[in-house]
């Protein structure tokens, strides 16, 4: 069964030019309804979730062609406000080989940055929800916009629903100072803190160990900066997405989580078998960073050991073989030094 999520933030009509052509270049544009949180809510709809987005949107054709745009793709439209002006519009002109793409943006007074308390009832939105995501993008664009947040944030929090932020810091929309002293009073209530070096930099504060001008994808300088993060914010999980940039058009791609003990980086095999209802289930290894196993064995009962086991030295080397019963060591079993030898042996 579905999960209720809720996403809150605006959605923009794109006009981009065709193809790679250029503004001064283009006659007309092709027309998409986007945004972050909107993309979001899109993604968990065509998960099987019950996903809603919230949202102001003025009441004429343009405003009604942005709420139609989500429904052709599930996205439950129920808690969209309507009033305002304006829809907020971007222009995109997507680059190619070593030309970036560009945007300009059309979004002051849009109707969501003009939004009050009263166009909202997150006590009622929040009844039942499991997730609440929100984006940096929305406390940006007005003081208004970012009051709403707070109270959606501490809405959820009151219904004990999980919430996650991605940073997504945008230069366009204000300052590192101003993103700061509004972001940071805000982390008290995300449990998923999302975003990358410069989004951790320029909205907490928090600058990496690693080399990120250089294009580089190494997830290693991030172990710090994650570990700092949720130590400050009490973050349950910190994710980032970690891009190498070969063009405009062509990117390497890497991911990595902390959840509070260990890092997971994407591309690597930390795990390999069977899983029965989110749990191990069956025959399971697992793998060091360098990609030695380190443990093996056969798990059930509710994701605990239970059958023959190994244990293996970050180099490889056999560490200790035996049987458990129920996540608990039971019967014959052998310990080893990491020269081979016995070191113990016994019940």
């Amino acid at each position: 069964m579905g999960k209720k999520i809720i996403t809150m933030g605006e959605i923009m009509l794109r006009l981009s030019t065709p193809g790679n052509t250029r503004f001064v270049q283009s006659d007309a544009f092709d027309v998409v309804y986007g945004g972050g949180e909107a993309n979001v809510a899109v993604s968990c709809a065509n998960y099987g979730h019950d996903a809603y987005f919230v949202t102001k949107l003025p009441q004429h054709e343009i405003g009604q062609a942005a709420v139609n745009s989500l429904r052709k793709f599930g996205v439950k439209t129920d808690y969209i406000a309507r009033g305002g002006d304006r829809v907020g519009i971007y222009y995109l002109e997507t680059g190619a080989s070593m030309r970036p793409s560009k945007v300009i943006y059309d979004r002051a007074h849009s109707a969501i940055a003009e939004a009050e308390p009263t166009d909202f009832d997150f006590v009622f939105i929040m009844r039942g929800a499991d997730w609440f995501h929100w984006s940096g993008i929305t406390p940006a664009i007005s003081d208004k916009a970012a009051l709403l947040v707070k109270l959606a944030c501490e809405a959820a929090k009151r219904n004990g629903v999980t919430i996650s932020c991605d940073l997504n810091f945008r230069k366009k929309l204000w300052t590192k100072e101003k993103a700061q002293s509004v972001m940071k009073p805000l982390m008290q209530y995300v449990d998923v803190c999302i975003g990358n070096e410069e989004d951790a930099e320029l909205c907490l504060g928090f600058k990496p160990q690693a080399d990120v001008t250089g294009g580089k994808t190494d997830a290693a300088g991030y172990k710090g900066i994650f570990e700092a993060m949720a130590k400050e914010f009490g973050f349950k999980y910190v994710a980032s997405t970690l891009r190498e940039s070969f063009s405009a058009t062509h990117n390497g791609w890497k991911a990595m989580i902390y959840n509070g003990k260990e890092f997971y980086e994407s591309g690597k095999i930390m795990f390999e078998g069977r899983y029965l209802d989110g749990l191990r289930n069956g025959k399971g290894t697992e793998y060091n960073e360098d990609g030695n196993v380190i443990f093996e064995g056969e798990y059930s009962n509710n994701n605990r050991l239970n059958g023959k086991y190994n244990e293996y030295y970050e180099t490889g080397k056999l560490k200790f073989e035996g049987k458990c019963l129920i996540g608990e060591k039971n019967g014959k079993g052998k310990e080893y030094y990491e020269n081979g030898k016995v070191q113990f042996e016994g019940e």
